[in-house]
């Protein structure tokens, strides 16, 4: 069974930075995408960075210039780098893998469970 761990989240202070890390775990034989969404009480989960297998990016306008993705397909790794982080970034941090193949599945979606990143002003 394919499961996903994200790690690093935390109370930092405006202005500072946190790095994400995900891991996917389990038979795994490729993952199509993998992403970072982020989900705030009363609101949807939206999506805040995404990457491809060939490394292509795509960002929220509000973590632009100030998140960085970067994946490692040997270890099915994602991370979010978050410089310069303001109040309003304070959320559940959630990951998600897209398209992946593996003994039990085949171009299936997973999630992680989820972590918790507080900015205080």
């Amino acid at each position: 069974q394919v499961q996903l761990v994200e790690s690093g989240g935390g109370l930092v202070q405006a202005g500072g930075s946190l790095r994400l890390s995900c891991a996917a775990s389990g038979s795994i034989f490729s993952i199509s995408s993998m992403g970072w969404y982020r989900q705030t009480p009363g609101k949807q989960r939206a999506l805040v960075a995404l990457i491809t297998r060939g490394d292509n990016t795509n960002y929220a306008d509000s973590a632009k210039g100030r998140f960085v993705i970067a994946r490692d397909n040997a270890k099915n790794t994602v991370y979010l780098q978050m410089n310069s982080l303001k109040p309003e970034d304070t959320a559940v941090y959630y990951c998600k893998a897209g398209g992946v193949v593996s003994k039990d599945s085949y171009g299936m979606d997973y999630w992680g469970k989820g972590t918790l990143v507080t900015v205080s002003s």
